[in-house]
């Protein structure tokens, strides 16, 4: 078998069959061995019937959602490529030419652009069109390097055994973002083909809500980027406010008529742990996306997680903490030798401050320490 073409159950019978006859129609006019494969979610309409009445062949899905029918249709799938697509009369099954003419030039995963091949009136809410996907596929381009323009769209073509090298994880919605993430995350060829958006032929309203389901595909491709969610801005902030610190540390500094003072050096003292924590947060994320399949092995990660992490950065952040406590002692002396009475706050302060700062950075460096201790133990990979 070369081609499975592979649809969602969506418990509407009538579009399911327009969109299988669109399906069998382009199959008898080319010459490719195709299979039209059903992945049912538990469709309550009849659909599994109709659909087989039709000559396509139906699976059953027990686990609900709309990313598990298609992973495991996916799984199902006997032809050497799959085309996957909504079946809700949205998209054109009768024209699958120039997927098929780029997966034959040895693309990984072909991705539809309805923005060049047409989007029909009332097929797509104006804010998908001009606010959603617009600035979802920026930011996929941006965070991934995607060459695709159409981040979201549903009807796409890929090999099978690119499939199986995603090792797709997530059972939702998220499942289609997943795939382009990680087809990109993993050097796979990629291209895009225009494709035509037609107004849907479901009977009840969609289950997709424009704001909500925006920001959790916005959330998602977030989390798939620690690097810019976590570690750049962490790392910034630390290095920003280091600087800050240790220059308010010595004393007061003045800047034309504006002097900074001990009530900006704690501000930096909260920049300095804030961006630390943020850093260390975006390396065990990413440690964590690799454990459990979600992101692409990283050489230098490689490299921290085969070595003594939990040892030495445990023995780091106990001296620090140490360190903090000595200060802290140091401080609580002064205080002593003025009777435990008033002091002039300057000076003391910024002893307290060093203090402090030394005791949460390495209370931060010992947990994370911990932390990545427990993600690098080896485990059986475990995979479908």
């Amino acid at each position: 078998m070369q081609l499975t073409i592979l649809m969602p159950c969506l418990n509407e019978a009538e579009t399911l069959a327009l969109c299988i006859n669109k399906a069998n129609a382009w199959v008898l006019n080319s010459r490719i061995q195709t299979e039209v494969l059903i992945a049912d979610n538990g469709s309550t309409d009849g659909s599994q019937a109709i659909a087989e009445s039709l000559g396509a062949r139906v699976i059953h899905v027990s686990q609900r959602g709309y990313g598990s029918a298609l992973f495991h249709g996916c799984m199902a799938a006997k032809g050497e490529w799959i085309i996957m697509g909504d079946s809700d009369d949205s998209y054109d099954f009768s024209n699958l030419d120039p997927f098929i003419e780029k997966l034959q030039e040895g693309f990984d995963l072909v991705m539809g652009n309805r923005f060049l091949g047409g989007i029909a009136l009332g097929a797509m809410p104006w804010k998908n069109r001009y606010i959603g996907n617009p600035i979802l596929t920026w930011v996929g381009r941006l965070l991934f390097k995607c060459p695709a323009k159409d981040f979201h769209c549903g009807l796409r073509g890929f090999r099978k055994d690119a499939f199986l090298r995603m090792d797709l994880r997530t059972t939702g919605m998220e499942f289609a973002s997943e795939m382009v993430i990680k087809a990109n995350l993993f050097g796979m060829r990629i291209a895009e083909v225009p494709t035509t958006l037609s107004k849907d032929g479901r009977s009840r309203p969609p289950h997709l809500r424009p704001w909500r389901d925006g920001w959790r595909h916005l959330r998602f491709m977030l989390l798939f980027s620690p690097r810019w969610l976590f570690f750049i801005p962490g790392s910034t902030l630390f290095l920003i406010s280091m600087v800050s610190y240790i220059a308010l540390l010595y004393g007061p500094v003045r800047l034309g008529t504006v002097i900074f003072d001990v009530h900006t050096l704690f501000f930096s003292e909260a920049g300095l742990v804030l961006g630390f924590l943020a850093a260390t947060l975006g390396i065990v994320i990413r440690m964590f996306g690799i454990r459990e399949g979600l992101m692409q092995e990283n050489s230098l990660l490689e490299k921290l997680r085969t070595s003594p992490v939990l040892e030495t950065g445990s023995v780091v952040g106990i001296l620090m903490m140490f360190g903090g406590l000595f200060f802290g002692f140091d401080a609580l002396m002064v205080w002593n030798a003025a009777n435990f009475g008033p002091l002039s706050p300057g000076a003391l302060l910024r002893t307290i401050s060093f203090s402090t700062t030394l005791f949460m950075l390495g209370g931060v460096t010992l947990m994370t320490s911990l932390i990545m201790g427990f993600l690098a133990l080896p485990t059986r990979e475990q995979r479908f």
